[in-house]
């Protein structure tokens, strides 16, 4: 197969491929003997039809299939080897001639590459770039003292339920007679605390319960978010329709959450004033999680403004992005063509960056971000004392679905970037208040 490469404007690249019947005769062949072994025809023996026969009803769709095989894997290797770095995917040339495929061979294809413009990003100890230390003020360990205990406390086993319990049991989906499901949803050690239910209705089937009761509530009503339970019940939300009926919960084990006693533990610290120290060097090392945040979002503006502007095959890129997005129109394009090329430029900037860092990411690192992202959803509910082990179960669950698993990957790689850039450029430090941090936010939205 030829293949050759225009790219004049350096953006814009156009592929031609003129493909041989030595490209794909004999892989044409091959199926259309396997399709003679299995195919049954009336008046004849099964793998006795004439291959002339098999050729007329087969020939052309098997031989259009191994054409377009051949051509992505040419397009592909050529790319590679020649370390084009391509944006999306190639799209049909408004160039390309009618090609009959029932006619012989050569055939000619024509392909549109964008291709991402030339530029390089280097940082070094003379970039200068915004980080903000929140101080901690007696006020913010107030509250944390007060929260301590609540904090420090442990989990006991219960025999009956109370408000903000956590139930560990049995789920069963039931038919419309309220025996259990053939063939339903059926989970071991699922966990519901009825406190974080929405539905009033719903949370009173809770009320008085005890170790070994069995509940029958209906899911669907008791989560409002389809997130929510779909993670309930371990199923793609795109299957949440098949499950909206009554489930029966068998209560195994009750978990109530015990405040500590004590603040702080004998001969963990000598006075109060050791004990306010530790709480402040706590809040500090949360608040740089919080200032790392802030620092990669300062570090995009500046790369984004020392690079410059970029040329992109925008006219190009945006029929890749209404190829892509085909139920959603042009208007859909329109309206957020900008944003994805904003997006686009600092992707390749990141690439950059990470690739000179020498940051890779395993599943270790997923991992940590799945439990990160479980922590903060849970706290969100105002369940900030999850043991780990449902922290890890919730994170695994995660990891099994794509949607979740490539934002966990770029989340992984932003704190591992994070923390290489903090080494290579010059902090600016800057002393702020937790509130003067959180205007600094409000004024970005503003």
């Amino acid at each position: 197969m030829k293949v050759t490469f225009e790219n004049p404007d350096k953006v814009n690249g156009l592929m031609t491929l003129t493909v041989e019947e030595a490209d794909y005769q004999a892989n044409v062949d091959q199926k259309l003997k396997d399709y003679r072994k299995k195919a049954q025809m009336p008046g004849f023996r099964p793998g006795m039809v004439p291959m002339g026969m098999i050729k007329r009803q087969y020939g052309t769709a098997v031989k259009v299939d191994e054409i377009n095989r051949v051509l992505g894997e040419a397009i592909y290797k050529y790319v590679n080897e020649n370390k084009i770095q391509m944006l999306g995917e190639p799209m049909p040339s408004e160039k390309q001639l009618p090609v009959d495929v029932e006619g012989a061979a050569p055939y000619t294809f024509v392909f549109d590459i964008a291709v991402a413009p030339e530029f390089k990003i280097e940082l070094t100890n003379k970039d200068k770039v915004d980080f903000y230390d929140i101080q901690v003020d007696d006020e913010l360990v107030n509250r944390q003292v007060d929260m301590f205990a609540q904090r420090s406390g442990h989990y006991d086993k219960v025999e009956n339920y109370q408000e903000n319990d956590m139930l560990k049991g049995d789920l069963r989906e039931l038919d419309d007679n309220g025996s259990t499901k053939e063939g339903g949803i059926e989970l071991s050690e699922a966990i519901v605390m009825p406190t974080y239910i929405k539905d009033e209705d719903q949370k009173k089937l809770f009320d008085g319960c005890k170790l070994g009761d069995i509940i029958t509530f209906n899911p669907r009503k008791a989560y409002a978010s389809d997130a929510e339970l779909a993670s309930f019940l371990k199923i793609d939300k795109a299957d949440l329709g098949f499950h909206t009926g009554d489930f029966s919960f068998q209560i195994t084990e009750i978990s109530r959450y015990v405040k500590a006693d004590a603040v702080y533990g004998e001969g963990n610290v000598k006075d109060e004033k050791e004990f306010r120290e530790k709480i402040a060097a706590g809040l500090s090392a949360q608040f740089v999680n919080d200032s790392d945040f802030r620092f990669i979002q300062d570090l995009r503006k500046y790369c984004e403004e020392k690079v410059g502007e970029l040329s992109f095959p925008e006219e190009l890129l945006k029929r890749v992005m209404k190829n892509n997005n085909k139920d959603k129109g042009e208007e859909y394009v329109d309206k957020n063509f900008d944003m994805s090329i904003k997006e686009l430029k600092w992707h390749l900037i990141k690439e950059q960056l990470v690739e000179a860092a020498g940051i890779k990411i395993d599943d270790a690192d997923v991992l940590n971000a799945a439990k990160e992202a479980a922590r903060a959803q849970f706290a969100q509910y105002g369940m900030g004392n999850v043991p780990d082990e449902y922290l890890e179960n919730y994170a695994k669950d995660m990891m099994k679905k794509k949607e979740y698993v490539d934002n966990l990957v770029d989340r992984s790689i932003d704190r591992k970037l994070t923390a290489a850039m903090k080494d290579v450029v010059t902090l600016n430090r800057k002393k702020v208040s937790l509130d003067e941090f959180n205007k600094l936010f409000e004024a970005a939205e503003a």
